[in-house]
């Protein structure tokens, strides 16, 4: 068996920072890993209906046998209508119901939507309560469990309800992603190969090799590749925790995917993973547009997610170009109105281009839909 793999995230903002345990089945031990570091709690697991008659029962009997006093499990339904404003406050009523207290743990079983709604949930309930993540999809595992990013999405667009709130912990058991859909698999890797083209083309080059093993369960790789986006985000977290500067570059892809995500209803017919697919694609293509990029490296870009079965267009319907530029500028880089992207020089380069001229992007949308 594999060893696990530890990455650190030191806060500069806080003294107290976490670890990051990646490895196959790692879940086996959660309740250990969560005494070591924060001793015997009184413990709710949240998960979601299609997670719970997976690993639900697994994870309280693990608990159990730690030790820890675990009170009544949540699950929520499955999908991204959960993490609303009608879905947190199920979840707060449902968390009160146990008579909860500060010394209370919450535990996110779950991919990215109950990590996300769990966090936000753990950042206000009796102005805080400490959080664990246990990511359960490669798109959670290599981004939204790490970097402490919690919220909900509401009718002002994708995630514009939320904190800046760390776990305690989080728990990456790479023996998860084995009961995924191949679907979700590949919306989660692009949130693993956009480390390599935000800053290291050597990490492009080695996905570019790996990724069909990544998909397919080579356990090595999987470790790697987790362990890799892990210990970029971290470094990034450390520096810029809230999002004032450098931590921005996360978001390749990310301002035109949330508008794609936010038309298309936050539903099943485009997953997270998937508009960032198709989100940076426009981005490369706007940059060597804007003639920032070599042409061939926006090529490169498309032909690599393509081969992979991943969208690089958005899927059939009827778009308002009008609409996606008011979600854009509604995104949470923007400022004063004006549209913060990032754009790129070529694979591995990324950089936060502010005041970008909309018209290039109107054209732009006007070609890919």
């Amino acid at each position: 068996m594999i060893e696990p793999q530890t990455v650190r995230i030191d806060l500069s903002t806080s003294p107290r920072g976490y670890d990051i345990i990646i490895g196959e089945n790692i879940l086996a031990n959660a309740g250990t890993y969560i005494s070591q570091r924060m001793g015997e709690r009184r413990c709710i697991i949240v998960t979601d209906s299609n997670v719970a008659p997976l690993y639900l029962q697994r994870t309280e009997a693990v608990f159990a046998t730690a030790a820890h006093t675990l009170l009544p499990s949540i699950v929520m339904p499955a999908g991204e209508s959960s993490k609303s404003v009608d879905g947190l406050q199920t979840l707060l009523g449902q968390l009160f119901d146990r008579a909860l207290d500060r010394e209370t743990v919450l535990i996110a079983l779950g991919g990215g939507v109950i990590g996300d709604l769990t966090g936000f949930a753990a950042s206000i309930a009796l102005r805080g309560l400490n959080f664990v993540q246990i990511p359960t999809t490669l798109l959670a595992q290599v981004d939204s469990s790490v970097g402490g990013k919690t919220g909900i999405n509401s009718s002002y667009g994708k995630n514009t309800l939320g904190s800046f709130y760390q776990p305690r912990l989080v728990l990456a058991d790479t023996s998860t992603l084995d009961s995924l859909p191949e679907r979700q698999m590949m919306a989660g890797y692009a949130e693993v190969v956009k480390y390599g083209l935000i800053h290291d083309l050597d990490f492009f080059m080695w996905c570019d090799e790996h990724a069909s093993q990544l998909m397919f369960g080579n356990p090595d790789i999987r470790i790697q590749a987790i362990s890799k986006s892990c210990a970029y985000k971290a470094q990034i977290v450390a520096e810029d925790e809230r999002e004032s500067g450098r931590r921005a570059l996360l978001n390749l892809g990310h301002t035109f995917g949330h508008a794609l995500e936010s038309v298309t209803g936050f539903s099943d017919k485009l997953f997270h993973g998937e508009a960032v697919s198709i989100g940076t694609v426009m981005a490369f293509d706007l940059s060597a547009q804007m003639g920032l990029c070599p042409t061939q490296d926006a090529q490169a870009v498309r032909n690599h997610l393509i081969r992979l079965g991943l969208p690089v267009t958005p899927p059939n319907g009827n778009y308002d170009i009008d609409e996606l530029m008011n979600l854009m500028a509604q995104d949470k880089k923007a400022s004063r109105g004006k549209l913060t992207l990032i754009l790129t020089k070529g694979i591995g380069q990324a950089f936060i281009a502010k005041n970008v001229d909309p018209q290039p992007i109107r054209e732009l949308w006007a070609h890919t839909i």
